[in-house]
């Protein structure tokens, strides 16, 4: 039997398809019979005997994310968990918000902090030139902006720089150690000089310093024939003509002639000035066209320095009746190991640990006032900074035996710091006398304090638990203590309960000898003689100067706070930056060095091999 295709072609039936209904149904049952006929699992019978209604409930339990088929249950308990937490999170960060806050305030600096903020304000009050409007030391302004333009012979431009004292004069030589020191300090602890909120402030009062030695010598040129030594003259023996000693007058007012010294021999000056360009260069590392120029300074004034023989206060200069230098060697070891530091240049290193120099230096053998770190022995700063290259980079042969020389050296000169030791006596208020009992001993005292701290930090960040003193052993504590009571003493922990730190504490010197402080801002011009009286007034002065170390009291702890009596009152720039590392090195709750800044010029150092013994010879 054939139908008609649509799509083409004959379409037949079968007749095997022409069943009728009932002949299917007889199949169909034939079929379930069959299918029963064999046994069915339980889930079949499960299938079997639920209803069409019963299968419609159980497929509602479940829910088919696409991925994943999940339980109904535990996705709304999911769904409602996260909106819930999501609720309580935004109503906590609203509450965070709107509810007023109420932090803790900060704890108060500790009082090394304290000083330090203060000690620092000394170098604005003692700047020479054009005063910046920030200085914040509201009774100076403008002065010596002629210094140099009107010498006859110099016919430089040397404004700028700090006056030493409490007079105007402009001494180089410890000038440049106030500005080493300083630049050491924040070479160290630049991290604590931050927390202080000072670090933009101390590598200003710097900058004031170098960029007035820039000035003092042809500092574009590799080789030069001399610098000046000192702007201002202090000797009264010689008459009564006005100078910076015999007039009393304020920096501002000044209309005597200021003569300009220049030396063309001068190896102690030119190697100390060479050092503070070299140690600012690296606190300046990130201004690299400044930190060069300052290198390049320092390479051509150690090269002078090098050339030129002979002590810059030689011959009764004038210098040499206020800061006289007893030898320029040992500021050959200081300059060179600051101008390896500055820049890498072994050169330097060779120098600066030659056993001949270090001989000459004093380094081999004692006296009296060995050990005593100050504007004109540098040896003991020197060997304290050699030191460091030993403990953290340690680099052998040929220098490990001068170097561990310097070490120990180092260790002995510790050693007669500490009150178990009789190298050196004490005020029974328990100040340390390095100088023997002379006049004007704090300068002395805060320079050993910080020598004492640095070193403290550089056995404990060398993983050195103490030193020995011959038989005994001595924790880095000990020695970190002694800083403490120093400084302590001159922060008014002393017989007298004065501060020698002026506006530091409850009681301080009120007489400071000072010229600028102790006549008043009012307008009035007060000539050379005038201003006598008010120097020997027993008024206490118009003026506070913030942050000046005073000279200090006796060997008897004794003080008079009298302003025509300096060897008590007269505050220096050399002492106060002695102050000022020794504060920053004890401040803030952690103690710590920066291990790193100070090599960052350093190349990589791979130790010469030692050469071969000799040949036997029987």
């Amino acid at each position: 039997m054939f139908g008609h295709n649509p799509w083409g072609g004959p379409l037949e039936i079968s007749n095997a398809d022409s069943a009728t209904d009932d002949d299917r149904s007889r199949n169909l049952q034939d079929l379930d019979r069959a299918a029963l006929s064999r046994q069915l699992d339980e889930t079949q019978q499960s299938w079997l005997l639920a209803g069409p209604g019963d299968q419609g409930k159980k497929k509602k339990r479940y829910v088919d994310l696409g991925c994943m088929v999940v339980s109904r249950k535990h996705f709304l308990w999911t769904v409602g968990s996260v909106l819930a937490v999501g609720l309580l999170v935004g109503l906590i960060m609203l509450i965070i918000k709107t509810v007023p806050h109420h932090h803790r305030p900060p704890p108060p600096p500790d009082s090394y902090t304290q000083a330090l903020h203060k000690a620092l304000m000394f170098f604005n009050a003692q700047r020479s030139g054009p005063i910046p409007r920030h200085n914040n030391v509201s009774w100076r302004g403008n002065s010596g902006m002629k210094d140099g333009i009107s010498d006859n012979a110099a016919k430089k431009n040397l404004v700028g720089g700090y006056y030493d004292a409490g007079d105007a004069i402009k001494f180089n030589f410890p000038m440049s150690f106030a500005m080493t020191m300083l630049s050491w300090s924040v070479i160290e602890y630049s991290a604590k000089y931050e927390a202080a909120g000072e670090l933009e402030h101390v590598k200003e009062i710097i900058k004031w310093g170098t960029d007035y030695f820039l000035k003092t010598f042809n500092n574009s040129a590799d080789t030069i024939s001399g610098l000046v030594a000192q702007v201002g003259v202090g000797d009264t023996s010689k008459g009564v003509n006005p100078n910076d000693h015999y007039c009393w007058m304020r920096p501002e007012d000044m209309d005597y002639e200021r003569p300009v010294y220049e030396c063309h021999s001068c190896s102690d000056l030119a190697a100390e000035m060479a050092a503070a360009l070299a140690a600012a260069s690296i606190v300046f590392k990130d201004s690299k066209t400044y930190s060069d120029k300052l290198a390049h300074g320092a390479r051509t004034l150690f090269k002078y320095a090098r050339d030129k023989h002979g002590r810059y206060s030689a011959g009764g200069t004038d210098a040499s009746i206020f800061y006289n230098s007893s030898s320029y060697w040992d500021e050959f070891v200081w300059g060179g190991a600051w101008l390896y530091y500055a820049t890498g240049n072994v050169t330097y290193l060779q120098l600066a640990t030659h056993p001949t120099l270090a001989k000459h230096a004093g380094a081999f053998w004692g006296g009296p006032d060995y050990g005593v770190f100050s504007w004109d022995s540098k040896l003991p700063g020197a060997q304290v900074l050699l030191s460091r290259l030993r403990l953290f980079l340690s680099p052998g042969y040929p220098y490990e035996e001068i170097l561990t020389t310097f070490h120990n050296q180092t260790s002995n000169v510790m050693c007669s710091y500490l009150p178990m030791f009789t190298s050196f006596n004490r005020t029974k208020g328990g100040l340390i006398q390095l100088n023997h009992g002379r006049p004007q001993p704090l300068q002395y005292v805060v320079n050993a304090a910080f020598l004492a701290s640095v070193f403290s930090d550089y056995m404990e960040a060398s993983d050195t638990p103490g030193w020995y003193c011959g038989p005994n052993f001595y924790s880095t504590e000990v020695l970190r203590n002694f800083a403490r009571t120093q400084i302590d003493y001159i922060l008014g922990n002393n017989p007298q309960k004065m501060s020698y730190l002026v506006g530091y504490g409850k009681r301080y010197p009120k007489h400071v000898h000072h010229r600028g402080a102790s006549i008043p801002k009012n307008g009035v011009k007060y000539g050379c003689k005038a201003g006598w009286k008010l120097r020997d007034t027993t008024k206490p002065n118009p003026n506070t100067i913030v942050g000046a170390m005073v000279a200090g009291p006796d060997k008897h702890d004794g003080f008079k706070d009298v302003r025509t009596n300096y060897n008590y009152t007269e505050p220096t720039l050399a002492g106060n930056a002695g102050l000022v590392a020794a504060l920053v090195s004890l401040s803030g709750v952690q103690a710590g060095i920066d291990k790193n800044t100070i090599f960052s010029a350093v190349p990589p150092m791979f130790p010469t091999i030692p050469p071969p013994p000799a040949a036997w010879k029987p």
